[in-house]
């Protein structure tokens, strides 16, 4: 709309939040209460935006400096009323001309539609102020609307300055204002302190335009949770609440399956493909964006992530992650800032990774961590692995080459660097660079002692299970199971050996 100005008012202290943190600031579905509120005045394209700011000032100015620095703070050191709020902000824009659209921070499921049809109501009313209101069946603690016999607004009543009968009507103020400029420039000097409160009501613009002869629009939202504001945060959690719930039925008309919406939460800025399918317990946060074809949950937390098309991901916490085309996460996997998952690679059960880079078909099964990695592609991770990729001071980066294989309980102490097909042996500690197709091992040969749980754990269980798997007694004084003296060893008896530590066919996990 051209030349239209925006005043946001923010300045409010919030005394019932009983909070440190200024109650505009305070977040539903992923965004701050006045975020929504400027995200909603984003499609209104207006000319001039300003955020009068009082309690909590330098953090309200740098989250909204953060959200769009193109738009103006103003600070109203002394908290008078929305009338002198307003006046600060009509200072701060400088406009003299078309229209100005005032609006509280605390209404954060107002929508761009709403201020729209809004906004156009009162340019073709031709009205020097208009009134966006809302019928309610508990009007209790807002402003009343009381209208003359054709239907313009004669005044807006405050609960506390009302009479009994002005207290029955279900009209309600929502807060949000538009003015002919001119108008308002005239008006807000002219505006008297209430005799009860001592601030100066923004509202009582309506009897001064009344006074002048001027018309005072009221337009009736037909939605009016959109008008409803969180003074504390109970009310705070009913709004998120009931935004969450527009949210997911919006997506499920989009051709998302929500499986439970009830237990399902999805931030504003989420973005869902269709036939994206989510199950119970699935909280989507920040900026995540899901796929086609794309399963998640049950029992899932992703922040700030991309999911592939036909990517599933089950009982996973992940934040700032990529998951790739046709990828599997999880059960009970962990993926922290920085991990990339390509196409049809796996991030398996217990699992933890972090700036780790897991190449296309590149698995990491089961029960490891791999921080500050590259994996490349076909390559699988051994059960039990840990990238040690800190030592004490400095984190360290590990490679590991293209359809490598590695054993089930290594330890990568990086800087390292494993070849394209190399293998490592179970239990094998890596220091350092496997060439490509060679085979690592560190552990050392398999001593097999026979006859030792006879001879060590006699009595017990073990020791019977032994005897009967032996099919001979073990005689007294037999010294064939003592470690000390006649067991048998690997170079002694070579076929047990070979057999037992599978040199030659390193265990990997997979």
């Amino acid at each position: 709309m051209t030349d239209l100005t925006v005043i946001v008012l923010a300045a409010g202290h919030g005394k019932r939040m009983k909070s440190k943190l200024p109650k505009v600031l305070h977040t539903i579905g992923g965004r701050s209460m006045v975020g929504h509120v400027l995200s909603a005045v984003e499609s209104l394209h207006a000319d001039r935006v300003v955020v009068v700011v009082g309690h909590g000032r330098d953090q309200v100015q740098a989250h909204v400096e953060q959200l769009d620095e193109r738009i103006v703070v103003a600070v109203q050191d002394e908290q008078l009323g929305t009338g002198h709020a307003a006046q600060v902000g009509l200072l701060a824009s400088g406009a003299t001309s078309g229209d100005v659209l005032v609006l509280t921070a605390d209404t954060p499921l107002l929508t761009g539609e709403t201020l729209q049809w809004f906004m156009g109501r009162h340019r073709s009313g031709q009205h020097a102020v208009s009134v966006l209101t809302a019928r309610v069946p508990v009007p209790r603690g807002y402003g009343r609307i009381v209208r003359t016999d054709d239907g313009d607004v004669r005044a807006i009543v405050e609960e506390k300055d009302a009479s009994e009968e002005e207290r029955a009507i279900d009209e309600i103020n929502s807060g949000i204002l538009a003015f002919d400029a001119a108008f308002l420039q005239a008006a807000l000097p002219r505006l008297e302190r209430s005799p009860v409160s001592g601030e100066f009501y923004l509202t009582d613009t309506v009897r001064l335009a009344v006074a002048d002869g001027s018309r005072a629009g009221g337009h009736v939202l037909a939605d009016p949770v959109q008008t409803e504001g969180a003074n504390d945060r109970v009310q705070l959690a009913e709004l998120g609440r009931e935004l969450n719930r527009r949210v997911v039925e919006r997506w499920m008309r989009e051709g998302v399956t929500v499986v439970d919406p009830a237990t399902t939460w999805i931030h504003v800025d989420v973005d869902l493909a269709p036939d994206v399918t989510l199950l119970p317990g699935v909280q989507l946060l920040g900026a995540t964006s899901v796929a086609e074809d794309a399963v998640i949950g049950p029992d899932t937390t992703l922040t700030d992530c991309e999911v592939g098309p036909g990517a599933h991901v089950v009982r996973t916490q992940a934040a700032l992650s990529v998951i790739g085309e046709g990828a599997e996460v999880g059960p009970f996997a962990h993926l922290r800032p920085g991990t990339v998952l390509g196409r049809a690679g796996k991030i398996g059960g217990f699992v933890e990774t972090k700036n780790a880079e897991i190449g296309d078909g590149a698995k990491v099964p089961h029960l490891s961590y791999v921080g500050d990695a590259v994996i490349g592609e076909g390559t699988n991770i051994g059960a039990g692995t840990i990238f040690a990729n800190y030592d004490g001071v400095t984190k360290h980066r590990t490679t590991i080459g293209k359809y490598a294989k590695t054993g089930s309980n290594n330890t990568f102490i990086p800087p390292v660097t494993i070849g394209d097909g190399a293998s490592t042996g179970g239990g094998t500690v890596v220091r350092e660079d496997v060439p490509a197709g060679a085979l690592a091992v560190s552990a050392g040969p398999l001593r097999v002692i026979e006859g030792w749980a006879r001879a060590k754990r006699p009595g017990t269980p073990q020791a019977a299970a032994a005897e009967a798997a032996s099919g001979t007694p073990d005689p007294a004084g037999d010294s064939a199971g003592d470690p000390a003296g006649g067991g048998r060893t690997a170079g002694e008896h070579e076929e047990s050996h070979t057999r037992g530590s599978r040199v030659g066919d390193p265990a990997t996990g997979a």
